[in-house]
């Protein structure tokens, strides 16, 4: 970036809440269905229809503020956004406007640094514009999903913070179940607010980019608009307040229309749902429910359990792989459940969504019985990896795949004698390591390991053979 301009970024993330009906009718929110199957005269805006609140979506929304650290309106209402686009067909969108469910609350980075939340309200998602062949088609599926809008302020100051920000906002979602976070899938997605301005003046005018769907494709617009809007700065011209979107082929952002304030909306009180009031019993018996949320676990996965922060990482940030590992963690090992999760059944998984799914053959007790028979030392680690490749193709227990002479083991005397053999037959590869030759133990490691048939635990015969050679 160029560094006599800051950058300024806000963004409004739209999640869209795993209920099973619509936010105002009975229509199905499953994704995938054939175009205009999912509708009704309610969420088409048929004369005449009346829209009833969904009373779950509301405590989705309490579950998101208070897991954004928020503050929860006691009174809440619903207005009318009004605007006229194909994908709406009743020309207004019910949102929130003054009185939003949740306001303030933050995000905390890594870095500790907070960025703020102004408000989290509720709305309905609009209709879908498919694009082919010269024309435009309309589906109304998504029109009244229910949606909540999450802003922050603009505390965000370069690129690598707002990518974070939002993974850590995806990642909360998806483990207090109220939203599966899809980028893809248009389940979650972003308007991008960006300006700039030179140390100690006044914010610059910003842009607003639509529906970004992807975090790379944010990263890729929020650099190029960036470039741009110092360009025209150092041109001379003015930034232009308006909405623009992002350009996958050329990766670049192009206009769409000036960007409208709130007062180009005209909004008023919905006046067909009545003022919400939300009881202190209603918030607390939310609160009660609320899972260990991501940080916690990560704290307790490294405080605890003992993996390093990285492992915990990527176990937090896939919610199935989380709770397929806080299972096995009750009943076995966790650090060796982690390395043979994180090792041998992420290596068959290539994919985000794969790993978001994380459909396998076996259960956690099933990995249990396995770490614990390498835990009691019944086996070694590499017996363990591959029983378990086996396990993740059909499904078995381990028992269908130890022999006796797995379970045999080797007898802690008969290691200490190939120990002294592999350092006494091995001369030159003692002489390296002992010359600073780190990678010249692995020779005498392997020594060990094919007279035990691969039996014996690699990293114990490491440090049995470092003893006797003294390094």
């Amino acid at each position: 970036m160029k560094s006599d301009y800051k950058l300024v970024i806000g963004l409004e993330t739209h999640v869209e809440l795993q209920t099973k009906s619509k936010i105002f009718c009975s229509c199905p929110t499953a994704f995938g269905a054939e175009p205009n199957t999912h509708c009704c005269p309610v969420c088409t805006g048929e004369p005449g229809s009346l829209p009833v609140l969904n009373k779950e979506v509301l405590a989705y929304a309490i579950r998101a503020g208070l897991a954004t650290n928020c503050r929860i309106s006691r009174i809440t209402h619903l207005d009318r956004k009004n605007y006229v686009y194909p994908d709406l067909p009743k020309a207004y969108q019910i949102s929130q406007f003054d009185e939003p469910i949740c306001v303030g609350g933050y995000v905390e980075l890594a870095s500790g640094k907070r960025i703020r939340i102004n408000h989290i309200h509720v709305e309905e998602d609009a209709g879908k514009l498919v694009h082919e062949d010269g024309y435009t088609y309309i589906d109304y599926n998504r029109g009244g999903v229910p949606l909540i809008e999450i802003v922050s302020e603009p505390d965000i100051t370069d690129i690598a913070e707002a990518r974070e920000y939002m993974e850590k906002l995806q990642i909360t979602m998806r483990h207090i179940g109220v939203s599966d976070c899809k980028m893809q899938e248009g389940s979650m997605r972003c308007d991008v607010n960006i300006s700039v301005h030179k140390e100690g003046e006044p914010f610059g005018t910003r842009t607003e980019i639509k529906n970004m769907n992807s975090l790379s494709f944010m990263e890729k617009a929020l650099a190029y608009e960036y470039a741009r809007q110092c360009d025209v700065l150092d041109s001379g011209e003015k930034v232009i307040q308006e909405t623009r979107r992002y350009n996958e082929g050329s990766q670049t952002t192009e206009s769409m229309r000036s960007k409208e304030d709130a007062q180009d909306y005209r909004y008023f009180p919905e006046p067909d749902i009545l003022t919400v009031e939300v009881s202190d019993e209603f918030v607390e018996a939310i609160r009660l429910s609320m899972p260990e949320l991501p940080q916690a676990l990560k704290k307790r996965y490294v405080e605890e359990y003992g993996l390093g922060v990285t492992e915990a990482d990527l176990i937090v940030k896939y919610k199935k792989i989380s709770d397929f590992f806080n299972a096995c963690a009750r009943e076995g090992n966790p650090k060796l459940a982690a390395n043979l999760i994180l090792g041998q059944i992420f290596r068959g998984m290539q994919t985000e969504e794969e790993k978001e799914a994380f459909e396998l053959k076996i259960t956690p007790s099933q990995l249990v019985a396995l770490v614990k028979l390498q835990d009691e030392g019944k086996i070694n680690a590499q017996i363990a990896k591959q029983t378990l490749q086996k396990m993740l193709a059909e499904g078995k227990d381990a028992a269908a795949y130890l022999t006796a002479e797995d379970l045999a083991g080797v007898d802690e005397g008969a290691i200490d004698k190939l120990c002294a053999e592999a350092v006494a037959s091995n001369a030159r590869a003692v002489n390296d390591y002992r010359n600073g030759k780190a990678q010249a133990i692995k020779a005498l490691v392997g020594y060990v390991m094919k007279a035990t048939r691969g039996k014996a635990d690699a990293a114990a015969v490491e440090k049995k053979l470092v003893a006797l050679i003294g390094g």
